[in-house]
């Protein structure tokens, strides 16, 4: 595939905001027009779900396609915002094109790094340097999203502060770790403590997710793994079942294991 021209690129994104600022205009679409920041956030959630699910399974064409969704909500945002003058759509690109210049100075200046963790905390020190040094380490981690889901926010909270030094020193540590909440939430289980169960839950999850950061997984994506390979089974068991001629609503508890560990023997 050809390099393409910033001239050829500029008016494609162009384009793209002009048809936004129609479909906005008093004679545009009803639809359009009426939404607002809030009204558009929901969408702009959906497309970036539905990026990620054609990245994990989809072609490139879906993919290509879920981009143009993503970036058209992201056009809209900006228009939005330029209609409130607040800022537009070439003050997006430029301020980001400027953060990642200023934040890659072992790319575009002469800071040395020998490995992605060095330029991580780089980042890192970068962003603190930015707020003038008076943000608090630990106001950087509440910067992570809320919205994020739980997995993923646990991941980059204990990745954010890893970066500070506060880190398991290996996998063993963070193993031994597992392993300890694990005896807790047995305890727990055992004399029937609901609260100390929820608790205890949330913490082996919590470190677990520590655990898959430390051998380069996160944590978000092996669950999505998991719930895949879930439903696919749980699909072929379903097929095993009616092959057999049992429907899955009237097979019994035994008949549905015993469909589950044949076909996992196969896959």
């Amino acid at each position: 595939m050809k390099d393409i021209d910033n001239e050829t690129i500029g008016k494609a994104l162009g384009d793209l905001l002009s048809l936004v600022r129609r479909l906005r205009a008093p004679d545009g679409c009803p639809w359009d027009a009426k939404q607002n920041d809030h009204t558009i956030k929901i969408y702009l959630i959906e497309e970036a779900y539905e990026v990620l699910d054609a990245v994990e399974n989809g072609s490139s064409g879906e993919i290509c396609g879920e981009l143009g969704d993503l970036l058209f909500q992201i056009i809209f945002l900006a228009a939005l915002a330029e209609e409130k003058g607040e800022f537009d759509f070439l003050q997006v690109i430029k301020k980001i094109t400027a953060k990642m210049i200023h934040r890659h100075p072992h790319v575009f200046s002469d800071k040395k790094v020998t490995s992605a963790d060095q330029v991580a905390i780089n980042w890192a020190k970068i962003k603190r340097a930015e707020a003038d040094g008076s943000e608090l380490v630990s106001d950087s981690l509440k910067h992570i999203p809320n919205g994020l889901p739980a997995l993923l926010r646990a991941h980059r909270l204990s990745e954010r502060a890893a970066k500070t030094g506060f880190d398991w020193t290996d996998r063993k540590g963070i193993w031994e770790k597992v392993l300890e909440e694990v005896e807790e939430l047995r305890c727990a289980v055992d004399i029937d403590d609901e609260p100390g169960v929820k608790e205890e839950m949330g913490d082996l999850l919590f470190s677990l997710v520590n655990l898959s950061r430390h051998w380069g997984m996160n944590a978000e994506d092996l669950l999505r793994s998991a719930n895949r390979k879930f439903l696919n089974r749980f699909e072929r068991m379903e097929g095993h079942l009616n092959h057999s001629g049992i429907s899955l609503e009237k097979a019994t508890a035994k008949q549905m294991n015993g469909a589950w560990e044949a076909v996992k023997k196969r896959v």
